[in-house]
């Protein structure tokens, strides 16, 4: 079954802890620290497999986790790396944020290989933060935590040339005239399931990449049937032939067809009317009543003052499908050579301690300074302020992040209070 949507769960992995420890060996009873940094945790990425060309892998598992990085180790052992998680997709998709609705990654043309999320990064294990002051440290950096979003998988055809059309109208016989495609035809008065891509040679060089986009019906913009479904992959295209019934076998009235076609596009996407557009009235040899001449001057007294082109063709006999063509590729020549591509707009907001908020005022009731916020609460997580080591790295945070700056900045005194959440001190400098 072809499947061009899917929802997943995706995440990255968790960056292992460092290690707290100390030498412990015959005749070396007071070694130094030698505890080991913690793993990396493994990457998600998201890379194109030219052997697919569905998403049917995502049908029935919506949740895919990377490895989690080791805790590092004592011996200054470090902790392994987490393994990667590889995500295959068909060229063309598009990886969207399911909440925002925003770009992650557009996996097309030059891009073929995309981190999405990052892994954690690994701890530094104790041995790191011995110095000759502070030669026994009790404390390591733990793991920074995994990256985790829903994500939408959006499949659009990379073709130049996109056929639209109701159900049954040619599409599909006219892509296998012109192309090496090979799709189901058949008089079906229901709609092809899959867009179908096919190469158009002109010869000297000259061609492009046609895609029968699956029939439309109305309603198809707000999703009746499988309208988003199939609009999605109009929308790599650079220029879209509107393939109409012009022998109205049906009934259908191919002015009205395109109308509504264009208004089903202009419903899901209003730059889909900005593409060029050329009409190609099909059936032609199953006129036999000499009405065909009517057909095509009600079709170009509509649309040809629009600047819409109108061929009468015949997918079955030929009849003016070179004609047909040769315009198509005149038109993508105005269109440039740059590919469609969506830009990323999505940015994972990572938890970064250095980014955290913190605030630094002093209460008037109590006499106190306080020390509050997120950046603190991180910073207590992992710093044993009972130890003598610990209090001395608590006062190096306290600097380097310019707390102490902030503090004088208020008129602190010496022996003035300092409140830090359960902690209170006497300020010395």
């Amino acid at each position: 079954m072809f499947a061009d949507t899917a929802r997943i769960h995706i995440g990255s992995g968790k960056g292992g802890d460092g290690h707290v420890s100390f030498r412990r060996e015959k005749f070396v009873p007071d070694g130094g620290p030698d505890g080991g940094d913690g793993g990396k945790g493994g990457d998600v990425i998201f890379e194109v497999d030219k052997g697919l060309n569905t998403l049917n892998d995502y049908r029935f598992r919506h949740k895919f986790f990377a490895g989690n990085g080791q805790d590092g180790q004592n011996k200054r052992c470090s902790g392994a790396n987490g393994e990667d998680l590889i995500l295959k997709v068909p060229e063309g998709t598009v990886v969207r944020e399911l909440n925002s609705g925003k770009v992650v990654a557009d996996l097309s043309h030059d891009n073929l290989r995309q981190i999405v999320l990052k892994g954690g990064r690994g701890g530094k294990g104790n041995m790191n933060y011995a110095t000759s002051t502070m030669q026994a440290p009790k404390y390591a950096q733990p793991g920074a935590p995994a990256q985790e979003i829903d994500v939408i998988l959006e499949l659009k055809v990379i073709a130049d040339v996109g056929l639209v059309g109701f159900p049954n109208v040619g599409k599909s016989t006219l892509l296998s005239r012109v192309t090496n495609a090979d799709p189901k035809i058949a008089n079906y008065h229901f709609t092809t399931l899959n867009p179908n891509l096919g190469v158009v040679d002109l010869g000297e060089g000259k061609g492009f990449v046609m895609a029968d986009i699956p029939g439309l019906i109305e309603g198809a913009s707000e999703g009746v049937g499988l309208g988003h479904e199939f609009l999605k992959h109009i929308e790599r295209t650079k220029v879209l032939i509107h393939v109409v019934d012009g022998a109205s076998v049906e009934g259908r009235d191919p002015v009205e067809d395109i109308h509504k076609i264009n208004e089903e596009l202009a419903k899901f996407n209003p730059e889909l009317l900005k593409k060029p557009q050329i009409i190609a009235a099909n059936k032609m040899d199953a006129v036999y009543d000499g009405s065909e001449n009517d057909i095509i001057k009600r079709l170009k007294d509509e649309f040809e003052p629009e600047g819409i082109k109108v061929f009468a063709i015949s997918a079955v006999s030929g009849k003016n499908i070179k004609e047909l063509l040769y315009c198509a590729y005149d038109l993508l020549k105005t269109q440039g050579d740059d590919p469609i591509v969506y830009e990323p707009e999505f940015v994972y907001e990572t938890d970064n301690a250095a980014n955290l908020p913190y605030t630094v005022s002093y209460d008037e009731e109590d006499h106190v300074y306080v020390i509050e916020g997120p950046r603190i609460e991180r910073m207590l997580g992992y710093t044993n302020l009972d130890s003598e080591k610990g209090f001395e790295f608590f006062q190096k945070f306290l600097k380097d992040n310019g707390i102490l700056d902030e503090l004088e900045a208020l008129g602190i005194n010496e022996k003035d209070t300092v409140r830090l959440y359960g902690w209170e001190f006497e300020y010395y400098k």
